[in-house]
């Protein structure tokens, strides 16, 4: 469709795109009967709609030049659509089991039609808040970052190819500087976004803003995001990016994709997983102490990492003499420095994905964006309790992630905090 210029789809004008857009109105059968048309965005960024009719479905998401949650006072690139759906695209590529195909893209309209997940699928950030076990989410989730990971990688391309990528993600700069403000800086120091669970947190809050060693590696951190363009990361990899059944996971919004540090994408996940966990106790009640459901969490943490490392490095062994150029067969030409190298490696990711993980997990609870794991749990102190215990060991984690050497040590201080 030729657009005469962006303006924002409400459920009537969205009908007419629908008509003029024949890659979407062909999944309807080319026909409105029975169409239904429900706006479900989160209310951060975008207005997302599920379009349903008798002949078939989609889901649209548009992006507003601003930031929706705030308002146009928080001005932010429409453009951003382009990216998540050139993510999307390369995503699937890779990893088409676990992704959604996009059938219509209008940068101009900044529109993205793609498949709908259609129920049972849930957010999986609600479904850890209900309390429910997906047994296959370790083995997808871990699918999912080896592959996307590894293949948009020097581990897997030359370095034309790999500058050429890097250089199509570089537009993405307005999400990244949100999320260097988000992740990095904000949370470290006064700002009018900042909020916490007050007053109860106060003294946390104030503690982070003045932890010297904390912002020392902070800073480190955010230089690696800004700096190493190691992979192309889906960039919010939180549980509330990924849909989910018993059988199925579907990974969706990368918007924030951009090349940078593995580490970000991985620590992502498990960071937001570890504060599922801390939220457990705030979903308690008589009939479920969620001590069961603690410990599913926790070796789902131990499976997700230990099954990631196991395929990374199984296809870095499938490929060790193909086209990429991080280490080049004719120099790591015998057994003994292959194995040293993928070792430091996998260790150096390891520790980045700590990091990065304890980073988001403080953002989540003193910075501007939290998470409904525990905005969930109405009683405010009963909710400070469990943001405290979360907060306490991410602090431990971000300043003390070099001592870590397997998960299961990182399981075993997740106990002791909760102890």
């Amino acid at each position: 469709m030729t657009s005469s210029g962006f303006r924002r789809l409400d459920e009537t004008a969205l009908v007419d795109y629908i008509q003029a857009t024949p890659a979407l109105f062909s999944k309807l059968s080319n026909q409105l009967d029975g169409l239904q048309i429900k706006e479900v965005g989160d209310g951060n960024l975008n207005f997302v709609y599920i379009v349903t009719s008798s002949g078939g479905s989609f889901v649209i998401k548009q992006a507003l030049p601003y930031i929706r949650c705030i308002g146009e006072s928080w001005p932010m690139t429409k453009d951003r659509a382009y990216f998540e759906a050139t993510a999307l695209r390369e995503q699937r590529r890779w990893c088409g089991d676990h992704v959604p195909e996009v059938y219509h893209f209008d940068r101009e309209m900044a529109v993205i039609g793609m498949k709908y997940l259609e129920p049972p699928h849930i957010i999986l950030r609600k479904g850890l808040i209900a309390g429910i076990e997906y047994p296959l989410l370790a083995e997808h989730m871990s699918d999912f970052m080896a592959r996307t990971l590894f293949f948009t990688s020097l581990l897997y391309h030359d370095t034309t190819e790999h500058k050429r990528a890097v250089a199509e993600f570089c537009g993405n700069v307005e999400l990244c500087r949100l999320t260097e403000q988000v992740v990095f800086s904000d949370p470290y120091k006064v700002s009018q976004y900042n909020r916490w669970t007050s007053p109860y947190l106060d003294q946390d809050a104030e503690a982070v803003r003045e932890d010297n060693i904390l912002k020392l590696e902070v800073a480190e951190l955010k230089s690696m995001f800004c700096e190493r363009s190691q992979a192309l990361l889906h960039g919010d990899l939180h549980t509330g990016s990924v849909m989910v059944t018993h059988d199925s996971t579907q990974v969706i919004d990368p918007e924030f994709g951009f090349y940078g540090p593995m580490g970000f994408d991985t620590g992502a996940f498990l960071g937001n997983l570890i504060l599922a966990y801390f939220a457990q106790d705030g979903h308690a009640d008589q009939v479920n102490d969620r001590k069961a459901y603690q410990e599913w969490i926790l070796k789902t943490i131990e499976q997700t990492w230990n099954l990631f490392h196991n395929k990374f490095t199984t296809l870095w062994n499938e490929h060790r003499n193909g086209s990429g150029e991080a280490y080049l067969p004719e120099i790591y030409n015998n057994s003994e420095v292959q194995l040293l190298a993928q070792k430091k490696y996998m260790q150096d990711l390891f520790h980045d994905t700590l990091g990065f993980g304890a980073a988001k997990m403080i953002r989540r609870i003193v910075g501007v964006a939290h998470v409904e794991d525990f905005e969930s749990i109405l009683d405010e102190s009963r909710r400070a309790n469990c943001e405290r215990r979360a907060l306490v060991f991410a602090k431990r984690l971000l300043k003390e992630r070099r001592d870590f050497q397997a998960i299961t040590e990182v399981v075993s201080a997740i106990q002791q905090e909760q102890s």
